[in-house]
């Protein structure tokens, strides 16, 4: 009896652990920001990712109109503890208790939430006062996926930016600032102890803006060029986009996590941009998005972790016309705010561009038809 008990827990940790690992759907997944007045209502997004083949999206929040849109549909979503709540979350069990049980509890299982981002690009940010309080807000909200036992189907995490590296180039160089690291350290060894990646948002767009004079441009969009060598790890890289990845896991080896997932919480390109901008065209924006969608259909990993399949949310589905910032912060859209493609790279819109024939309207003419028929069917039986 005692055996069978043993067998019985054994197989539901490793039945956990397989739940966890695969929160994420293949290998591509795709921002869905709402700083906007002109995009699509949720269920048209749904529509839409669907007809594309969509089946990761990420929110920046956990807009109770969008989770209700997802019921159903198959995608998974990641959904985020904005910034602004990251404090009282950290200070007070209570409070991510009840934003818990707020918005995760009563939207699963039929909307397949999968994490919760707590924060965005924290550390290295210039808040000093969250960084503190970032651990204490992961904890807390795992403690209370925890207690509502929602922890095997809902994973934690926190994205950051580039600016927690001291150095990333060569990828062998990767490693995290002095400063960060007094509160990276213990983060990632929470992650490690629940099994959750290390999440990057990585922008080769970024860093060719800010040094056009020494970093090639094709090299940035995945083209023909003669890359880069890596005396190191004796390692070849023909793109920026794995430089990076690897320059992560640089990192992680060094404070001690070398076995660390790493997946990309964003990236993408501007197809419009300021004077400063200049390479946020169109052309460069479709070639990126283009060959990186490519290159994350083939599966595969990276020079210095091979094994390690390259997972990426692309940034963003809709251009969003209210973020402040530079002109190119309102253009990384795949689409444009009335769900039109902005370029191709295979995707269908929801209304024609230009010549490009669209199939995506046809699921929400089949949705009105469905509720036309329901309608009618209801008329037939009361009368």
């Amino acid at each position: 009896m005692g055996s069978t008990r043993w067998l019985f827990f054994w197989f539901l940790t490793i039945f956990a652990k397989l739940v966890i690992s695969s929160a994420f759907v293949g290998t591509y997944g795709v921002n869905y920001g709402r700083i906007a007045d002109n995009i699509p209502h949720p269920e048209s997004v749904v529509t839409l990712m669907k007809a594309c083949k969509i089946m990761n999206t990420r929110i920046f929040d956990a807009d109770h109109e969008v989770l209700k849109a997802f019921k159903g549909s198959g995608i998974e979503i990641m959904i985020g503890l904005p910034n602004e709540f990251v404090r009282d979350v950290g200070l007070d069990e209570d409070k991510a208790m009840n934003w818990v049980k707020e918005n995760v509890e009563p939207f699963v299982p039929g909307t397949k939430i999968v994490g919760v981002a707590v924060g965005n690009e924290i550390l290295g940010g210039g808040n000093q006062e969250l960084w503190e309080v970032l651990l204490p807000a992961v904890k807390n909200v795992h403690n209370a996926l925890v207690r509502l036992h929602l922890s095997d189907k809902v994973q934690v995490s926190s994205p950051h930016s580039a600016a927690v590296f001291a150095s990333s180039y060569p990828p062998s160089a990767g490693a995290f600032k002095e400063s960060v690291m007094p509160y990276m350290k213990p983060l990632l060894e929470f992650f490690s102890q629940i099994k959750s990646p290390f999440y990057i948002n990585t922008y080769p767009f970024l860093a060719y803006i800010s040094d056009p004079d020494h970093i090639d441009l094709n090299y940035a969009l995945f083209k023909k060029n003669p890359g880069i060598y890596d005396e190191k790890t004796k390692l070849h890289y023909d793109n920026m986009f794995e430089a990076q990845i690897d320059a992560s896991y640089a990192a992680l080896e060094k404070a001690g996590y070398d076995k660390m997932e790493v997946i990309v919480s964003e990236t993408g390109w501007a197809s419009k941009g300021d004077p400063n901008e200049a390479a946020a065209t169109v052309d460069n924006a479709r070639t990126y998005n283009l060959n990186l969608r490519k290159r994350l259909l083939k599966k595969k990993g990276t020079p210095y972790r091979p094994k390690k399949v390259v997972k990426a949310y692309i940034f963003a589905m809709f251009n969003e016309n209210l973020k402040p910032g530079p002109t190119s912060e309102r253009n990384f859209g795949l689409f444009k705010a009335d769900g039109s493609i902005s370029y191709s790279i295979g995707f269908t819109g929801l209304v024609p561009s230009s010549s490009t024939s669209v199939i995506a309207s046809k699921g929400i003419w089949s949705i009105q038809l469905m509720y036309a028929i329901a309608a009618a069917a209801l008329v037939l039986i009361l009368c």
